[in-house]
C-alpha cells in the first residue's frame, strides 16, 4: 500500500504559501509596485514633507518610475524626515540630479520627481542606496497665485471703480428726476390705458354698428344700381341730346319765333320802342287819370 505523500499538514501549508504569495503580490499591485520589475533604492532629506506619504508615486518628467517606499522621522534634527524611494533599474540617476517634492494636482496631494539634465557618456551616476540631494518645487496654488493675483488686483481696482461709478449715478440727481419721469410716463400710460379700455368697450362698439348699417345701405345700394337699365337710360340721354342740339341749331338758324326773336335787330328795337312807350303810358296814367277814365253821378259831360 502506497504512502500519501500530500497528506493534510502539507497541503495546508502549500496554501498558506499561496495565501501569502497572493496576499504580498495584490498589496503590491494595489500601491502600484511590479515585483517582477527589478528596483533600485534612493534615499533623500527634507526638513518639511508637506503630506507625502508612503505609495506616493515618483516621476521623471511626468511617467512614473517608481513610488515613495518610506519615511523615517526624527524631530530632534533640523532636518527631520528620510524618505525612501524606489525606482527601476534602468533609470540611471547622474550625480546632480536632485529628487524635487511638488504638488500633484490641484487637491493638496505630494508626488517626488527625479530632476537632472541629459546624460553624457562621461558622466558619473549615483549608487543605489545613495542619498540624493533634494529640493521642494512651487506648489500649484503658489503658482496660480502669482499668476492670478496681479491679474485680480487689477479686476479688483476696475471692480471698485465701477462700484464708484454706479454708486455716484445711482445717488445723483439725474437718475432721481428720470425715475420721477418714468413714473409720470407710467402713470399717464395707465390713464391712457383706462381710456383705451373704455373707448374699446363703449364707442368701437357703436361704431361698427354703424359701419355695418352703412355697408348694409351700400348693398342695398349697389343692388338697386345693377336694377338700374344703364343701356336705356343712356339712350334717352342721347336722344335728349340730339333734341337740344337741334333746338340750339334752329334758333342760331333764324327758324322759328324764338330764333327770329334772338337774331332779327329790328324786331329788337321795335320790342325796345314799344316797352318804352308804355312805360311812359303808365306813367301818365298814374299821373292824370282823369284824362283817361270819366266817372260821374250826375250823367256825362263831354270835353
Amino acid at each position: 500500500m502506497k504512502r500519501n505523500l500530500f497528506t493534510k499538514e502539507v497541503k495546508v501549508g502549500i496554501m498558506a504559501v499561496v495565501a501569502i504569495f497572493v496576499l504580498y503580490f495584490g498589496l503590491n499591485f494595489l500601491k502600484g509596485v511590479d515585483i517582477f520589475t527589478p528596483i533600485d533604492y534612493y534615499y533623500t532629506t527634507y526638513e518639511n514633507i508637506g503630506g507625502l506619504v508612503p505609495s506616493s508615486p515618483v516621476y521623471v518628467k511626468g511617467y512614473k518610475v517608481g513610488q515613495v517606499e518610506e519615511i523615517q522621522y526624527d524631530f530632534t534634527k533640523d532636518v527631520a524626515f528620510v524618505v525612501k524611494i524606489s525606482v527601476s533599474n534602468d533609470i540611471s540617476v547622474p550625480k546632480g540630479a536632485k529628487i524635487e517634492l511638488f504638488d500633484d494636482g490641484l487637491m493638496g496631494g505630494k508626488a517626488i520627481q527625479l530632476i537632472y539634465a541629459p546624460l553624457t557618456a562621461s558622466q558619473e551616476l549615483y549608487a543605489p542606496g545613495d542619498t540624493v540631494e533634494s529640493q521642494v518645487g512651487t506648489g500649484l496654488m503658489a503658482q496660480l497665485s502669482g499668476d492670478l493675483m496681479p491679474k485680480i488686483e487689477s479686476l479688483s481696482t476696475q471692480a471698485d471703480s465701477l462700484v464708484r461709478a454706479v454708486r455716484v449715478i445711482v445717488e445723483g440727481k439725474e437718475l432721481n428726476n428720470s425715475l420721477s419721469s418714468i413714473e409720470k410716463t407710467t402713470a399717464d400710460l395707465a390713464v391712457s390705458s383706462a381710456q383705451l379700455k373704455k373707448l374699446m368697450n363703449s364707442d368701437v362698439p357703436r361704431i361698427i354698428t354703424d359701419v355695418n348699417a352703412l355697408t348694409s345701405d351700400f348693398k342695398q345700394v349697389s343692388g338697386n344700381l345693377q336694377k338700374v337699365d344703364f343701356a336705356a337710360t343712356f339712350a334717352s340721354i342721347d336722344h335728349t341730346i340730339a333734341n337740344l342740339n337741334l333746338i340750339t341749331d334752329k334758333v342760331n338758324n333764324s327758324e322759328g319765333s324764338l330764333g327770329l326773336l334772338l337774331n332779327d335787330k329790328e324786331l329788337y328795337l321795335n320790342l325796345n320802342s314799344t316797352t318804352a312807350s308804355a312805360d311812359k303810358l303808365l306813367i301818365d296814367l298814374k299821373q292824370s287819370p282823369k284824362r283817361y277814365v270819366h266817372f260821374s253821378l250826375f250823367g256825362n259831360k263831354n270835353k
